[in-house]
């Protein structure tokens, strides 16, 4: 009778066994989906923070033209202003303070960017006795400005994965920092019975008065995001087209140097092609157990 009382008692201690076991087994696919919900927290809603740098390229689209020479027998449409539109390479830097949720971003991106433009006049004087004398002058102004740029984005994702191709559009404020214009004369004078060709020397001038203190546009273009562990990797194309006058209204002629040489900025808009790289960090989960962005 004691040996089955202890048959019994084993028995049963080993249903308790299975059944604790059994128990645990459930348990798991919970801990499981827990972790894949935090996973997907990460991925669907995130605030992003990082820096960019790149180069760009700038050209202006001139609204009103204006000039201190005035042709008196042949046509002044001879010397205006010949623009050289993205030639000059410019550079900028700046942080990214950007919201994500479910394949839409919208950010702030404080900017430092130089923008260099170049533009050229030719002007001639000819002897109305005899045309075989006469002087010719080339003039080449080059800009260089200073901004701070408060851009608004909107970002929408293309795909999703490790490479997130995406669009962007939105709008952006520029604020004046500073700016400098120099003028290099080359002339050619024949009015003196030979051919002689003159250099002078660039004349270098601050021109902050001459611009707009601010001036604002609009922004769109394509990008790619690279997920690397915590990090996203960026490589951004944006254009940039201007709404608003750069130039000052009241104060173009207000450079006495430029004046005598027959300078005066035009009314223009500027637009500005630029290529960056950057590199983001999260700002939630931020702990080296959430690789969940590498999906």
């Amino acid at each position: 009778m004691k040996r089955l009382y202890l048959i019994v008692l084993c028995l049963a201690l080993l249903n308790v066994a299975q059944a604790q076991k059994s128990n645990s087994k459930r348990k798991k696919p919970a801990a499981f989906n827990k972790q894949n919900n935090e996973n997907q927290s990460f991925l669907d809603k995130q605030w992003w923070l990082g820096f960019k740098a790149g180069v760009n390229l700038s050209g202006a689209t001139v609204t009103k033209r204006y000039g201190n020479v005035s042709p008196t027998n042949y046509s002044s449409t001879l010397t205006e202003k010949k623009y050289t539109n993205f030639k000059s390479l410019g550079v900028q830097a700046g942080i990214e303070i950007t919201f994500f949720y479910k394949g839409v971003s919208i950010g702030i991106h404080p900017t430092y960017r130089n923008v260099q433009l170049e533009y050229s006049n030719h002007y001639a004087w000819t002897n109305v006795e005899n045309p075989n004398l006469y002087l010719e002058r080339d003039f080449l102004q080059e800009m260089s400005m200073d901004y701070v740029d408060f851009p608004l984005i909107v970002k929408y994702n293309i795909l999703n994965g490790k490479l997130k191709p995406y669009i962007q559009a939105g709008g952006y404020m520029s604020l004046l920092l500073n700016a400098t214009k120099s003028s290099t004369v080359t002339q050619l004078d024949r009015a003196s019975g030979g051919d002689n060709t003159i250099e002078y020397d660039p004349v270098i001038v601050g021109a902050k008065d001459l611009f707009a203190k601010n001036h604002w546009g609009l922004v769109g273009g394509v990008g790619v995001n690279y997920n690397l562990g915590n990090v996203r990797l960026n490589l951004d194309v944006q254009y940039k087209y201007g709404m608003s006058n750069i130039s000052s209204t009241k104060e173009r002629d207000s450079s006495d140097k430029l004046s005598a040489m027959g300078d005066t900025l035009d009314d223009m808009t500027l637009n500005n092609l630029s290529l960056t790289v950057g590199c983001l960090f999260p700002l939630r989960f931020l702990t080296s157990g959430y690789k969940s962005i590498d999906k």
